[in-house]
């Protein structure tokens, strides 16, 4: 009697999604730069220990490789939305107590608001690691 009536609940979503579904996955396939929004997610039957088991983390987050409807989305196949674009011409900005130095620089990856990116330095040729914001460009320190 208490099998069925857990099987019952289940069933009937008392439990929420996580209960009755496994990772989250796409409806339909998103290419790789795309921003997710709700309407492309959905429930999938395969579990993943890496994946998403709530939709609301996903949207908003851009697709870093091409995802597939069935296949659950994992935590690396997104990011936050690009700001730097690899070969992008970006700002360097140095900032120490009150000297702020800016510089040109030339992007070798790509990274979103927050995240680390490798940049060349356009005048001195050297290659040093920043933080990309919002606005595009690069904090170094």
């Amino acid at each position: 009697m208490i099998r069925i009536l857990l099987s019952t609940l289940v069933l009937l979503g008392l439990f929420g999604p996580a209960a009755i579904a496994g990772s989250v996955t796409v409806l339909q396939p998103v290419r790789a730069g795309d921003v997710l929004d709700g309407d492309l997610l959905a429930f999938g039957t395969e579990e993943a220990a890496d994946g998403f088991t709530d939709p609301r983390d996903l949207i908003g987050l851009e697709a870093r490789v091409n995802l597939y409807p069935g296949r659950p989305v994992r935590t690396r196949e997104v990011g936050a939305p690009t700001v730097v674009r690899r070969n992008a011409v970006v700002s360097l900005i140095f900032r120490r107590g009150g000297l702020t130095i800016l510089s040109e620089g030339r992007a070798l990856g790509r990274a979103g608001d927050g995240e680390a990116v490798r940049v060349m330095n356009l005048s001195s040729r050297s290659t040093v690691m920043g933080v990309a914001t919002a606005a595009g460009a690069v904090l170094v320190n």
